[in-house]
């Protein structure tokens, strides 16, 4: 048996992808790619914008016409919101919820049955779902991505994560530490955190976000940690000073911020303002920046055209940018999601509002991240070098997320080396 699998959405999508993936190869299953003849077709979805969600209809199509016979599977978080809606699609077979992820490779051969459930109808409809999938990606020879929570408990008004995934739940910490030693045991050497809120990581097992680091840290044959995402009422000092303490975790952080309007913050529900989230910041930059070494590279996600931005507030949000000055914005126009709050808010923002400002924002990054790297031009890093080559070079990530290339050497794959910026 042949199938193709293809992944949409975030870094947890791909871990899971990625241990399905594991899982039919260990039945004796080929995987081939996406444009090749298969019996079977996964396709991972994303729903977190509405081109994101057609996109995943697209590659059904897509996959049904390159092979009319195959079976195709859908998973992922628009097969847990739009369930009878993708059945309805020709080619279909099986579609698998938030609840049964566990359940994707013994049901695709036909070794379980999926479990009935109800498709999503608002807000008032969550999939009740107590366990968590642990995933984590492979193939990459350098780098991995550990999934160790899952769900939210945010509600944020714009979001429909807490109904496609779920409450908050996570792995225990020690299941975590299995999954990294399997991930060293394949010798890579960098790992990444990843879940929908990590820093809440915890809530169903009794332990913290803390305990989970101090115990990964301790795992021999991973040199580096990164923390996907944190929100930033959930990285507290604590965790800072330990970080900055001589760990394995880097001096990259992706915080999500989505407006620097605290009017925004407190309509679309998020649990901080921007005095909190400059707070942290400056926070991390003192406890981890020193004289003669590298700057910590941040990460801010913010969404443009949310609900009552009006021309005021959006400038609000520019201006807390440019006094923050993180290394990169990650830059999304909002999407109105059926069945969230700011869905039937009024003052919708136009389409063409939302493309000005995101071509605004855009510019932005682009300064930032060029005065990020000027900021670190002549100072000490260390590069985890990876296999990849073009043009004759190789590339490569300092511990606080820059890349950096040079001719290709094939003994310095997956070596981390000392360098200068």
């Amino acid at each position: 048996m042949k199938i193709a699998l293809m992944t949409l959405g975030c870094k947890l999508n791909y871990a899971e992808t990625s241990t399905w993936e594991r899982g039919f190869k260990a039945a004796g299953w080929e995987v081939v790619p996406w444009s090749a003849s298969a019996d079977v077709y996964l396709i991972n979805t994303c729903s977190v914008t509405e081109t994101a969600e057609k996109k995943s209809r697209n590659y059904i199509r897509r996959a049904h016409k390159t092979q009319p016979d195959a079976r195709i599977v859908v998973t992922g978080c628009y097969a847990e919101l739009r369930r009878e809606q993708l059945l309805a699609i020709e080619g279909v077979w099986k579609v698998f919820g938030t609840k049964e992820k566990g359940l994707v490779v013994d049901a695709t051969l036909e070794r379980a049955s999926i479990p009935s459930v109800a498709t999503f109808s608002g807000t008032d409809t969550l999939p009740a779902v107590t366990s968590t999938f642990g995933a984590y990606s492979s193939g990459e020879r350098t780098r991995s991505f550990l999934k160790v929570q899952d769900g939210c408990d945010n509600f944020c008004a714009y979001c429909t994560v807490p109904y496609a995934r779920g409450r908050s739940r996570n792995v225990p910490v020690c299941e975590a530490v299995r999954m990294a030693q399997e991930i060293a045991a394949q010798g890579v050497k960098e790992v990444v955190l990843t879940g929908v809120n990590t820093g809440d990581f915890g809530r169903t097992t009794g332990e913290s976000f803390l305990d989970l680091l101090k115990a990964l840290n301790q795992v021999e044959g991973i040199e580096r940690f990164r923390i996907s995402s944190i929100e930033p009422n959930l990285i507290t000092p604590e965790i800072i000073d330990w970080i900055a303490s001589g760990t394995k975790f880097q001096k990259h952080f992706h915080i999500p911020l989505q407006s620097g309007s605290d009017t925004l913050l407190r309509k679309m529900g998020r649990r901080y303002n921007t005095a909190l989230f400059q707070s942290r910041i400056d926070y991390i930059r003192q406890a981890l920046e020193r004289p003669g070494e590298s700057k910590v590279f941040f990460g801010i996600d913010v969404i443009a055209g949310l609900p009552g931005e009006t021309e005021e507030l959006f400038q609000e949000t520019y201006d807390f940018l440019c006094k923050v000055r993180p290394a990169f914005i990650h830059v999304f126009p909002y999407s109105k999601r059926p069945g969230t709050p700011a869905a039937v808010m009024k003052e919708q923002v136009q389409d063409r509002i939302k493309t000005e400002r995101v071509a605004k924002l855009e510019a932005l990054c682009k300064e930032l991240h060029e005065e990020f790297y000027e900021l670190n031009k002549g100072l000490p890093e260390k590069v985890l070098w990876e296999s990849s080559v073009k043009n004759g070079y190789m590339g490569g990530y300092t511990g606080n997320y820059l890349r950096v290339e040079k001719k290709y050497d094939e003994k310095l794959v997956n070596t981390i080396q000392d360098i200068y910026i």
